[in-house]
């Protein structure tokens, strides 16, 4: 299928995840016979850019997926689980960037350089992990593979960009209050992001956000290895753009950080930028509109034996979603791997 074009749906079109997917396609020249965008009754009358061309934005209904060979999904959890069976009976392939399908035992969770092979076993549906998730478990594959992880403890600091393009517009707005004295109204938010820290997921019953308890989960799924033991604290923090990750993590055979740097810079999907005195660590900022997940800061923990830091830095809206799915699509054209033996749904 390698000099095929395909029909490609993008689901949630007018998002800011959904408008990344689409100049992904574009910058990777992904072989696009024709682009359907697809988004919400708010959207009618809208258009997307693609190829030089302005398309009109499609309304979700049972018609929007006639003829769609891949469907990216970016439309939330509920969207997903009503529309992607949907288009699966329509004949396409959905890879979804909700959380609707990751904890489901018959949908692979896939970030390619990790576990790519994963994408055989799709019956119509490929989930895309968390975008916190994707950026961790590209660093922690290698050094898992050459030392054995068992255990992580993960504190992140998460760009309001992960919310939603109206959250980036309502952290300006909430900055911007701040600054000329005025007072922060939150909206999507629980608290005032500008110049702020807080939690803005549902807490779950043991007192982990779903965010921290999404991170567990989806990395034992990935790693195909349920013998990680992984704790989290996610953190909104007053950035647009990127997601920073302080990891820290602890392995059966010692590793030491120059070995775990050696290994870095060889490993598929991460960049190395690791020199303190040189001023050289990622930052969101250095991190936005690139590709890799970029690790720094990586040292050995002298308070404790056979355990490391690390600084993982990733634009949370590519890699950490609309790129990653990309790549999922990738696979299943090299690979002849869009019509699966089985589906889900029939």
């Amino acid at each position: 299928m390698a000099n095929s074009a395909f029909t490609v749906a993008v689901a949630g079109a007018t998002g800011a995840v959904g408008g990344e997917m689409i100049k992904v396609l574009r910058q990777r020249n992904f072989p696009v016979k024709a682009l359907k965008p697809i988004a919400s009754e708010r959207s009618r009358g809208k258009t997307v850019s693609f190829g030089g061309n302005e398309i009109p934005v499609e309304v979700m209904g049972p018609e929007a997926f006639k003829g769609v060979d891949i469907a990216l999904f970016s439309a939330g959890g509920g969207t997903s689980r009503e529309w992607a069976p949907v288009a699966v009976r329509a004949g396409a392939v959905v890879i979804d960037n909700s959380s609707a399908w990751r904890r489901d035992p018959e949908v692979p969770l896939v970030v390619p350089e990790v576990n790519g092979d994963a994408i055989l076993r799709h019956r119509g549906i490929i989930a895309n992990p968390n975008c916190s998730t994707i950026q961790l478990v590209v660093v922690l594959k290698p050094i898992h593979d050459a030392a054995r992880i068992k255990r992580v403890i993960v504190s992140t600091y998460q760009a309001v960009s992960g919310k939603s393009g109206r959250a980036m517009a309502e952290l300006a707005d909430s900055s911007r209050a701040i600054l000329e004295g005025r007072e922060a109204k939150p909206v999507l938010f629980p608290k005032p992001m500008g110049f702020n820290v807080s939690f803005d997921w549902p807490f779950e019953n043991n007192g982990f956000t779903e965010e921290e308890m999404k991170m567990t989960r989806e990395t034992v799924k990935i790693m195909e290895d349920d013998s990680i033991k992984l704790t989290a604290t996610t953190a909104r923090v007053p950035v647009f753009r990127g997601h920073a990750e302080s990891v820290w993590l602890e392995t059966a055979a010692k590793i030491s950080a120059d070995k775990v740097r050696e290994l870095l810079r060889k490993a598929p999907g991460v960049e190395v930028l690791d020199d303190p005195a040189a001023g050289a660590w990622p930052t969101p900022r250095e991190a936005e509109g690139k590709d890799a997940s970029y690790v720094g800061r990586i040292r050995d923990d002298f308070s404790a034996p056979n355990a490391l830091w690390m600084w993982v830095v990733s634009d949370n809206l590519l890699k950490g979603a609309a790129l990653n799915a990309v790549q999922i699509a990738e696979i299943l054209v090299e690979r002849d791997l869009l019509r699966p033996a089985q589906l889900l749904f029939t």
